[in-house]
């Protein structure tokens, strides 16, 4: 797949999740909270587009935005002139990125589901930090790993991220 077409809404829908649910204090942990967001959001990418052309119908026709998601979550700086990025914003995968950040194991099913299909041949990144994350990670994502917070998104599209993963609902 070419991961060009989709790079614009991995890194909008990714920057939502970091902005919708923060990291704590300092730059490491922003970090490690960013690099999360953005695996998981490759991966609901990956598996809700699995094909060039869906790829590249997505970056034609546009994802969406997040006006739904700021609504949900109560963002209330949404809309501003400066954040034209939003409409780059993929409700359906930022919804299956919080199943996966909030959901142990399921991660490692996805990525499972991607190696079958071909999809992780010659991918740059081993995914270690939404698959397995170690303890510096789950302190640093501690609200966009939180089951309980993520909910109201993960819930949106959970149904049909199990389906995809051919996983009972």
């Amino acid at each position: 797949m070419t991961a060009d077409h989709l790079t614009p809404l991995i890194t909008a829908t990714a920057q939502w999740l970091t902005r919708a649910y923060p990291s704590g204090s300092g730059a490491l942990e922003t970090a490690l909270a960013g690099v999360q967001a953005r695996q998981a959001v490759t991966v609901a990418a990956w598996l809700r587009y699995p094909t060039d052309l869906d790829a590249a119908l997505v970056a034609i026709a546009g994802p969406g935005g997040s006006a739904r998601l700021d609504w949900i979550t109560g963002a209330d700086d949404a809309g501003a002139p400066s954040d034209a990025w939003r409409t780059w914003v993929d409700e359906v995968v930022a919804s299956w990125a919080a199943v996966l950040l909030s959901t142990p194991g399921l991660a490692a099913t996805a990525m499972e589901s991607l190696a079958a299909c071909g999809r992780l041949t010659g991918a740059p990144v081993d995914f270690r930090r939404l698959v397995t994350p170690d303890e510096h990670d789950r302190r640093a994502a501690a609200l966009l790993r939180h089951p309980d917070l993520l909910a109201p998104i993960a819930d949106l599209h959970r149904a049909e991220l199990l389906d995809r993963l051919e996983l009972a609902v």
